[in-house]
């Protein structure tokens, strides 16, 4: 609980069979988190069996993609305050109590792992992948005058629930860009937020996309897309929707 508000943690879990039930322990030991909801979305045999007795409730979600996983996540958490991650070992769940202390004076909190002294040795942030989300960062904070942004691609964030019901009928994306959309939902709607630096840390196994530079490098180009496709629909008073 944080002030008297019920905290639930979202893992999407795909490839993470060998990290789950630490990441798991780790995020319950901040003593803050009441819930922690694992979405198999389709994940490698005998990651229900790492799951289980941790206390962290399995749903299964056979869609395909990362934003399908967070989606049913979502849906799933029962929590006042949703913080999106990932049981990969890159994130910490001390980072948590940071998110929290954050939410008490703006709602919506975006990690980044752009800041040099919280990347971690092993970590998976080298030079192209730390200045393509700077940069596509910093193209979202341009283009929509928001606050300051360093990284699209962090997936630990905090949203809270009035925010997520207001957002949710329009997700529509449902593969690795489901992060920049729920950020750019986010600053359509005008609700406030605040990008702060979270611990990155090295990954257990490697990642399906990140691992790879050529798979990264065409979903920055599809981020890009999709900022550049919601900034001109608001040009046009396409969206956010009029009520």
């Amino acid at each position: 609980m944080w002030h008297d508000k019920k905290v639930s943690v979202i893992f999407p879990t795909y490839n993470e069979k060998e990290s789950i039930r630490q990441a798991v322990t780790d995020f319950f030991a901040n003593g803050y988190v009441d819930e922690i909801v694992v979405v198999n979305n389709n994940a490698a045999p005998g990651t229900d069996e790492e799951v289980a007795g941790t206390g962290a409730r399995l749903v299964h979600e056979t869609a395909q993609g990362y934003g399908h996983a967070i989606w049913r996540g979502l849906a799933e958490a029962t929590g006042d305050l949703l913080i999106i991650s990932e049981p990969d070992g890159t994130f910490y769940g001390k980072d948590v109590i940071k998110l929290l202390a954050f939410c008490d004076d703006v709602p919506v909190v975006f990690g980044t792992r752009t800041a040099r002294e919280f990347v971690w040795e092993g970590a998976n942030m080298g030079v192209f992948l730390k200045w393509g989300n700077y940069a596509v960062g910093k193209l979202l904070e341009f283009l929509f005058n928001t606050t300051f942004l360093s990284d699209v691609g962090c997936s630990m964030k905090l949203i809270p629930r009035p925010v997520y019901e207001k957002i949710r009928p329009h997700f529509t994306i449902g593969g690795s860009a489901f992060g920049p959309q729920l950020m750019l939902l986010v600053i359509l709607h005008k609700f406030p937020f605040v990008e702060i630096p979270v611990n990155y840390g090295q990954r257990v196994g490697v990642s399906s996309v990140t691992g790879n530079k050529v798979k990264a490098f065409f979903l920055g180009m599809e981020m890009i897309g999709i900022i550049l496709r919601y900034r001109i629909k608001s040009w046009l008073g396409l969206f956010p929707p009029r009520v």
